[in-house]
């Protein structure tokens, strides 16, 4: 296959030295083209840092409130946590070896698998749940700096005059918020690595200084913590432990799919796989434990929970306590919000429409449907934000994560064609005009099996299908392994394509040269 696009460095990472036959497909721009190797130099570090900017949240600060709230002791809290983020960790890092390797984000690695235009469906799904949160983390963030300002500056701010329900100053915070993601987020993704790098130990400095000061003056680490479970061990802990540990799954099934986004830029493999083990279950316990143990103590100091982190320092007497919570918060929110809400939305904007719409301008599209969507209500309460918000989009997006995990790692055995994937027309990966209805498919039937049985909060207390109502429960396990299994029968019908695309790729990476920038760590 002499000629060929592609470039296999020894260590497996693959470039696309000659665009030339795809640059002016209507598929292409060069935000969505791979990343060359040279330009792949994300460190574990980098990785790191990232999980501890989007891990240490306001949201997730409040998960284990959201489970204590259903009657868990803290015990039962933090295991759920734990557990929910070591079982995502494995798709997420799946998925994220695509990215390393060739360089692509993760709207354009959908493609492998349900076809050039298909790939919007998995895409957008992707974009508008991340729009949803997006609009969460402002509006959570937003009422943060304004609840620490208005300790600072007094009852004047909190007591402002309202404009659709709510002070005026508290729109003018969640505004001063959006502004300032929206800044960051247009000068692309260096930036936000940088952004990310510094940000990081100063949350993680911010939040343990809260802690401190509450047990210091507490004495002692609070009631919390000798609290019985209202659930106990048995038949009822478990009814509510398998649908808030999917809700904990749930939490970041989102990045499980589109960490080839980060990943794109990683160094080698190794660096992006320990980057994220030591990044994703470790801060997420972290954040959980810091959320607990400062709650107990300020339960002893003020007679009651104050799981909201901005509420809690707004009780504080130091200005200077007050002031490291806000910078903490502010930055906390912004580095969470960023990474894991804009970056994703930005690329899935662009793949629908790659000849008009930047990464920038996803960004900018991100933000004003996060803010139209008013996605405030969705986190006012427990049994919904876990059991209706969290629950249902987890198990539509395992249905995905299942169609990629038996595409890319049991069928492609992780060979892709790279240069087919931006092909107009033509190409392994045009399938049907454009669309694979095997992926099509397996993620429709595999989504109504996860979440065709919702019931509590909007839907009806029998679900939406009664007789898949079980199933709700371990919907994120259902999507996940239903379109694992449905997208592998059906390719099996298909086995010639399969192989076609796998013998491509094996030619390309055969008569590979290797260049100088092969050299990895």
């Amino acid at each position: 296959m002499a000629g060929s696009p592609h470039l296999t460095h020894p260590d497996g990472r693959v470039d696309l030295i000659d665009s030339s036959g795809i640059a002016a497909s209507r598929f292409y721009n060069p935000e969505l083209a791979p990343v060359p190797v040279e330009k792949r130099h994300w460190s574990t570090y980098n990785y790191f840092a990232l999980w501890m900017g989007m891990a240490h949240n306001i949201p997730s600060y409040t998960l284990a409130a959201s489970l204590i709230a259903l009657g868990m002791d803290w015990v039962q809290a933090f295991l759920t946590i734990t557990l929910g983020n070591l079982i995502v960790l494995i798709p997420m890092l799946l998925n994220s070896h695509s990215g390393t390797k060739y360089g692509i984000p993760f709207p354009v690695f959908a493609r492998a698998f349900y076809g050039v235009r298909g790939a919007n469906l998995a895409a957008l799904l992707r974009a508008f749940i991340a729009c949803a949160w997006f609009g969460i983390q402002t509006w959570v963030g937003g009422e943060a700096l304004f609840v620490i300002v208005g300790k600072l500056a007094g009852g004047g701010w909190i007591n402002a005059g309202q404009v659709g329900g709510q002070p005026w100053t508290l729109w003018l915070c969640f505004a001063l918020f959006w502004v300032a993601q929206m800044l960051i987020i247009w000068r692309g993704m260096e930036a936000i690595r940088r952004f990310e790098n510094w940000t990081a130990p100063l949350v993680s400095v911010g939040f343990l200084i809260l802690l401190a000061y509450v047990v210091i003056k507490a004495g002692g680490f609070g009631p919390i913590l000798s609290e019985p479970s209202k659930l106990g061990w048995g038949s009822d802990f478990w009814q509510v432990f398998a649908p808030a540990l999917m809700g904990m799954i749930a939490f970041w099934s989102t990045l499980s799919l589109n960490m080839p986004d980060f990943t794109r830029f990683g160094g080698s493999q190794k660096k992006q796989v320990t980057g994220q083990i030591l990044g994703l279950p470790t801060t997420m316990s972290f954040i959980a434990i810091v959320a607990i143990l400062t709650t107990s103590g300020a339960m002893s100091l003020y007679g009651e929970a104050i799981w909201d982190p901005a509420k809690l320092a707004s009780r504080f007497d130091s200005p200077v306590l007050v002031v490291i919570a806000l910078i903490a918060l502010v930055l906390a929110t912004v580095s969470a919000n960023l990474a894991a809400n804009v970056v994703s939305p930005s690329y899935d904007f662009s793949n629908a429409f790659p000849k008009k719409i930047t990464f920038a301008m996803g960004g900018l599209i991100t933000g004003v449907i996060g803010v139209l969507i008013q996605p405030w209500r969705l986190i006012s309460d427990p049994g919904i934000y876990i059991f209706a918000w969290l629950g249902f989009y987890g198990g539509l997006l395992a249905a995905i994560a299942g169609v990629f995990v038996a595409g890319y790692w049991t069928l492609a055995k992780t060979r892709l064609n790279l240069a087919d994937l931006y092909k107009d027309g033509e190409g392994a990966y045009w399938f049907n005009g454009g669309w694979n209805w095997r992926a099509v498919f397996a993620t429709l039937l595999a989504g109504v099996l996860a979440v065709g049985g919702a019931y509590g909060g909007p839907f009806p207390a029998d679900g939406l299908i009664p007789f898949l109502k079980p199933l709700y429960d371990y919907s994120w396990i259902v999507g996940a392994v239903v379109g694992y299994v449905v997208y592998l029968v059906l390719s099996w019908s298909s086995t010639q394509h399969t192989k076609d695309i796998e013998e491509d790729a094996s030619a390309a990476d055969r008569s590979s040269r290797v260049g100088p920038a092969a050299v990895d760590g």
